[in-house]
């Protein structure tokens, strides 16, 4: 809902907007979900490149939170459960979790690797 928001009053300098993530302001690094808000306000835009520039798994949220509100109205249609094994699983859900830690690490050293203390220290509260 927040990003819709965002996508509407959106001027055209979403990139240079200082972000609202605690971690970041406290560490000058990226959380694990950094730039995912970015991302979708994107992707409602139809920038794929830019949203998955901004975070990879934001077009793919999107996604998810469709396929949960499909299989929600079938389930309210219908009145049986659909798809319960596959959308309570521990397995997908510890898959999901590990890619998510993956690409966290890959973000962090290409991060690390594209600023200096100054710079990183700048994104924080400390500058």
């Amino acid at each position: 809902m927040v990003p819709f928001f965002i996508q509407q009053t959106n001027s055209g300098n979403l990139d240079n907007e200082q972000s609202f993530c605690p971690f970041k302001m406290l560490t000058g690094f990226p959380c694990p979900g950094c730039g995912i808000t970015k991302s979708i306000v994107y992707f409602y835009e139809g920038d794929l490149y830019r949203s998955m520039l901004h975070h990879l798994f934001g077009p793919l949220f999107v996604v998810f939170c469709v396929l949960v509100l499909l299989k929600l109205i079938a389930e309210i249609i219908y009145n049986k459960p659909f798809f319960d094994k596959i959308f309570y699983s521990m397995k997908l859900g510890y898959i999901m979790g590990l890619a998510l830690g993956i690409y966290h690490l890959i973000r962090l050293f290409f991060y690390i690797k594209d600023h200096n203390l100054d710079a990183v220290l700048k994104q924080s509260i400390w500058q």
